[in-house]
């Protein structure tokens, strides 16, 4: 969808913004341009939409080369969404909304009802935010307004320059949330600059790490923060790595044990190996659990079955699998499909969740799946 071909970015003081580029995106892809300030990755997103021209090399969009296209015509193919959102004062959130279609020659009407369908798709409620102006919205908010704005004449690329920066941790993260969501649904061409590593993790596709005008590791972020390529790399993702690694390793079923189980409706069982058992209905799904302590007593299942807290679905983060273990103070995590009735698979341990994570970043470095790792044979690193 996009590609650039050795692409060079030259001012006239002498100073190179961007020097012999050359890398592609495909078709649905989020890839996230992160590094320090000054590094090019904004001027990088500038060509692909003629706000920067190149000094030499040259980028196409699905095989058209742009420089053959009229920049207003191109920029009406592209969404752009910027951290100061950039929304008219004077005109409501609906009107700013339709303003691409509207120059797009849409009829006024269908102009509001795309509008409209994309402030719900943000999450806006188009009869409560539609009649109000920018002033009366909170920061996020008016992301969300950007966002829908540059998705309104449904352009196949979004360029997105830090657009979740101005506003506090809090709110960003309910952003990128929202934004995931969306794009899932979606699934636009996005280039999206940050110079937070950890936005860049969470939310790319694949990851394009920044020198000075250079991209010097192109990758999914899970391999740029198992194996970066060099020590500019290994020093911008930082010693916690492994940290943040777990936010991008995917819980899979060959991760997990499988503890004893007893049935909802049977009797309470004569003895346990275990100091406890997880306790499914009749359909397999996840109730709770039972400590051995009931073992060898009169009764059934269902009258001692505690509650199941720490609980998650399966291909969900080993962050958030460490995170429910924290939050819960639970020694393991219990693991279900992601069907609607929850299917029980198996329990993550603390041992598990390391072993995950060290067959995660040598499948990596050896480009294999993570199910042909050995992990007796993998070191710690």
């Amino acid at each position: 969808m996009i590609r650039f071909e050795r692409v060079t970015k030259r001012y006239p003081d002498g100073t190179t913004a961007v020097d012999d580029l050359s890398f592609e995106v495909a078709a649905g892809e989020l890839v996230t341009l992160v590094g320090p300030s000054g590094c090019g990755k904004t001027t990088t997103m500038k060509m692909v939409n003629r706000l920067v021209e190149p000094t030499e090399g040259r980028i196409f969009l699905d095989g058209d080369d742009i420089s053959t296209i009229d920049p207003v015509q191109l920029r009406r193919r592209i969404g752009y969404v910027i951290q100061q959102v950039g929304l008219f004062p004077h005109k409501t959130v609906l009107e700013n909304t339709a303003t691409v279609p509207r120059l797009l020659g849409w009829k006024r009407s269908r102009g509001r009802e795309r509008a409209a369908e994309l402030l719900d798709l943000v999450g806006l409620d188009p009869g409560v935010y539609g009649g109000r102006y920018p002033e009366q919205l909170s920061g996020g908010q008016r992301q969300r307004v950007g966002v829908a704005r540059a998705l309104a004449a449904d352009p196949p690329v979004l360029l997105m320059d830090e657009p979740f920066g101005a506003v506090d941790p809090v709110v960003r993260e309910r952003l990128q949330s929202e934004f995931l969501r969306l794009q899932a649904s979606v699934r636009k061409t996005v280039l999206f600059v940050t110079h937070d590593l950890e936005e860049a993790v969470r939310l790319g596709d694949r990851i394009a790490v920044y020198g000075h005008g250079r991209i010097e590791q192109f990758g999914a972020p899970a391999a740029v923060l198992g194996a970066p390529a060099g020590p500019y790399v290994a020093d911008f993702v930082g010693a916690d790595r492994g940290l943040k690694r777990l936010s991008v390793t995917p819980v899979e079923e060959g991760d997990l044990e499988q503890p004893p189980v007893v049935r909802l409706d049977d009797p309470l069982p004569r003895d346990l190996d275990a100091p406890w058992a997880v306790v499914l209905d009749s359909g397999g799904g996840l109730h709770g659990w039972i400590s051995a302590e009931h073992a060898g007593r009169t009764g059934t299942v269902r009258e001692h079955a505690r509650r199941m807290d720490a609980w998650m679905p399966v291909g969900a983060s080993l962050k958030q699998a460490f995170a429910t273990m924290l939050q819960h103070d639970a020694g393991w995590v219990a693991v279900v499909d992601r069907e609607e009735k929850g299917r029980f698979l198996g329990v993550l341990t603390p041992d598990r969740l390391h072993e995950a994570l060290r067959r995660s970043v040598d499948a990596d470095s050896r480009d294999v799946p993570r199910t042909l790792v050995d992990i007796d044979r993998v070191p710690s690193r």
